[in-house]
């Protein structure tokens, strides 16, 4: 299943605009709470597809019969860029824990990259709801491998995966390599550089939220 903003009628789709807008980029204040304005959003609708239970509620006035979230999800992101997400999924799903993990592209001498995957902290997902948030989801290779490395440690009996912008090319490799995953994006876009940046995407994330790195 794949949920794309861009497709619909929403005042969410003026986040995703305004995080594109390079004008708007150079406030990164405005740039993370866009991001997690959307993460918000996502979360709200993800909460449609969950599993509820009956609860009675005492009110001042008598008895009350409320759905309330059976389990609360695992948020999990990959570090940095996709911080202000996963805080606006957190903002929604208020009681989840979390998972951190961090990846990057490790640029080789011929000017390939391969994804180098460092350090997980994560609660216990077996049989667990993941949603895992990264804004920019290009290749795919660093979210396919954090999922599965995920999957390979638990059994987690669902997978959500929530991005701002996505290329074309990112969503066909997690959907050849995650197929039962479902994706929440904010936007598809058709073309990458040979740096595998998409475009025209809103560029590096989290050059853009957190200031540049060396």
């Amino acid at each position: 299943m794949i949920f794309n903003l861009s497709k619909t009628k929403s005042i969410a789709n003026t986040f995703v605009a305004e995080l594109r807008d390079q004008e708007i980029q150079k406030d990164s204040m405005r740039f993370r709470k866009n991001l997690e304005r959307v993460g918000e959003f996502f979360a709200y609708e993800i909460s449609k597809n969950l599993a509820y239970k009956s609860k009675e509620v005492t009110t001042p006035l008598g008895l009350s019969q409320c759905e309330v979230l059976e389990h609360q999800p695992v948020l999990a992101t990959i570090l940095r860029a996709g911080l202000p997400l996963q805080q606006g999924l957190l903002n929604i799903f208020d009681q989840a824990e979390c998972c951190f993990i961090s990846a990057y592209r490790k640029v080789e001498k011929s000017g390939d990259f391969v994804i180098q995957m460092d350090y997980v902290s994560t609660p216990d997902l077996d049989g667990r709801v993941l949603i895992m948030a990264d804004p920019m989801l290009a290749t795919g290779q660093s979210m396919v491998m954090c999922c599965k490395e995920l999957m390979n440690r638990y059994n987690i009996s669902e997978l959500h995966i929530v991005a701002a912008i996505a290329s074309t090319e990112g969503v066909m490799h997690v959907r050849a390599n995650l197929p039962k995953a479902k994706l929440w994006l904010g936007a598809i876009d058709e073309e990458m550089t040979s740096k595998s940046y998409i475009v025209p995407g809103l560029g590096d994330a989290g050059d853009l939220a957190y200031g540049e790195k060396v």
